[in-house]
């Protein structure tokens, strides 16, 4: 007899765990459903690094963000990003500036079971158009097309149908062609930091 209650009693309790697990899951998918779509602006200041850094000064840098969500902790980020720069050549007599515009993807990963702060790391693939305006030397610097992988971390705030954060992304440069006139076998990257804020659906 004893041994059969203790059979029943643990059946009990498997069964409740079941049923709770089922319910958490279930809650889980449902508070899910919001969330699993965002679309946010993101808005910051950033310049090159290394030797192209030597060159340019810190400037704005913004853009538009497509994040799906399909679990929490896996997100995959399709934007656009600009960014305007100043050149600081002092072989230059005007003040000319680049003007970077392009899209990039990015897969990002989280803790799981993280919704309301999402703290996350994210790497993909990228290509601008960095483009040289104002008054420069065309054996200096030149427009150029630049494939990147940028490299992301941050953290995410979210809470009902809106959506904040903090980021910092450092794109690696797979070209400086625009600046290969201005330095040899220039070395550097990008980095900038950025508030983003948006809707979740």
């Amino acid at each position: 007899m004893q041994a059969r209650g203790i059979r029943a009693a643990t059946l009990a309790l498997v069964f409740a765990a079941l049923g709770t697990a089922g319910t958490a899951a279930a809650q889980e998918r449902r508070e899910g459903k919001r969330g699993d779509l965002n679309v946010f602006l993101r808005g910051g200041v950033g310049d090159y690094t290394g030797d192209l850094g030597d060159l340019t000064s810190t400037g704005p840098a913004w853009g538009v963000t497509l994040n799906v969500q399909p679990t929490t902790f896996l997100g995959f980020e399709l934007g656009y990003e600009g960014s305007r720069n100043g050149i600081t050549d002092s072989r230059l007599l005007d003040t000319p500036s680049l003007v970077r515009q392009g899209g990039s993807a990015l897969v990002k990963v989280s803790p799981p079971f993280l919704t309301a702060i999402r703290p996350f790391v994210g790497a993909g693939l990228g290509v601008t158009y960095v483009d040289v305006r104002g008054g420069v030397l065309d054996d200096l610097y030149q427009s150029d097309t630049v494939p990147e992988v940028p490299l992301a971390a941050g953290v995410e705030f979210n809470r009902g149908a809106l959506t904040a954060g903090i980021r910092t992304t450092y794109r690696v440069l797979l070209s400086e062609g625009w600046a290969d006139g201005a330095v040899n076998d220039a070395d550097g990257g990008l980095l900038d930091a950025s508030l983003t804020l948006g809707a979740r659906f």
